[in-house]
């Protein structure tokens, strides 16, 4: 299955695989949900069951990647802890692969986003992220992105330059930047605890269940990571700023986890690293037709532009925290 192929998946055909991996009868529902990478629908049983049918993109995560993304959701799962599983088809696995496609399927689950508006929810969310954790050390992810500036900040890097996204004007001066950057934060993450986390929690992706508390949702991106990489992306502004916060979440996650204050210095490192990691993403999107309606602008000389200056700016930020 090619990527061309993917992007030619049709409701009839995606409705297809289901029934094929499931065994169950479907209705001719099928909703498109908001999701650039991966095809996501929203499809319905002959019994009026509602699911939600995931087919990954090709050639983004191996086989072997996406069992380490359900292996960890199902052991916060199986902790009690609030997510959204994926669901064990008949033959006993999560994932089925159609036509050199992966998908998998998951219950659907209603939530208004999480706002944390009083102390007691910055610790609430401080204990979730706790037991996530928890589980996170138990094993590995051997085949999952590990968060550490020489592996996966270059290889963005490199991808970035390589494949000729930035513009010809712009090659030297991001080349620049961005090396600047990996030579004063790689040593920092060598001494620091890896273990498998969320990778890509923000606000978004917190969800209040009146009956289940918060729920964290898309696993999408799980990764082997410094945990304090889930902590920083939830806060309203820069780490210095924000340590009132930051504290109110280490009450909680310490009710289940040690953490290690140390690492509060690699807030802005990976901060940095986010910014560098989004533009290799946005780049794997840009033949996509949904993407180039919404940033038509995306890539052009002012877009690096600007880029370059955020990234100098930041630069600035990590070295006044050294």
């Amino acid at each position: 299955m090619t990527t061309s192929d993917f992007e030619d998946l049709v409701p009839d055909v995606m409705l297809n695989a289901v029934e094929r991996a499931t065994g169950r009868r479907m209705t001719g529902m099928a909703h498109p949900l908001p999701s650039y990478i991966n095809r996501v629908y929203e499809v319905e049983a002959n019994d009026g069951e509602r699911l939600i049918a995931k087919f990954y993109r090709p050639e983004r995560w191996s086989k072997e990647a996406l069992q380490d993304e359900h292996d960890f959701v199902l052991a916060c799962q199986a902790a009690e802890i609030s997510v959204i599983a994926p669901i064990v088809l008949p033959d006993g696995n999560t994932l089925y692969e159609d036509n050199g496609i992966y998908f998998t399927l998951f219950p659907k689950r209603f939530g208004r986003k999480f706002e944390a508006n009083q102390d007691k929810d910055w610790g609430r969310i401080g204990s979730l992220l706790g037991r996530i954790h928890s589980v996170g050390a138990q094993t590995i992810a051997p085949s999952r992105t590990n968060l550490h500036p020489a592996e996966s900040t270059e290889t963005h890097i490199v991808h970035l330059l390589d494949n000729g996204i930035v513009t010809p004007q712009h090659e030297d001066a991001f080349e620049e930047i961005t090396n600047s950057i990996l030579d004063l934060i790689d040593d920092l993450f060598d001494d620091a605890e890896f273990i498998r986390i969320h990778g890509d929690c923000h606000g978004g992706n917190l969800l209040d269940r009146p009956s289940e508390g918060i729920m964290i949702i898309d696993f999408d991106d799980m990764m082997m990571g410094p945990p304090v990489q889930d902590l920083w992306m939830l806060l309203p502004d820069q780490a210095d700023k924000c340590r009132r916060e930051f504290n109110l979440i280490l009450k909680g996650y310490e009710q289940f986890r040690e953490f290690d204050n140390n690492t509060f210095r690699l807030i802005e490192p990976l901060r940095a690293m986010r910014i560098i990691y989004f533009l290799a993403w946005c780049s794997r999107q840009i033949n996509d037709y949904r993407f180039r309606t919404l940033y038509p602008d995306w890539g052009s000389d002012a877009f690096w532009q600007t880029e370059i200056a955020d990234l100098t700016h930041q630069r600035n930020i990590i070295r006044e925290h050294l």
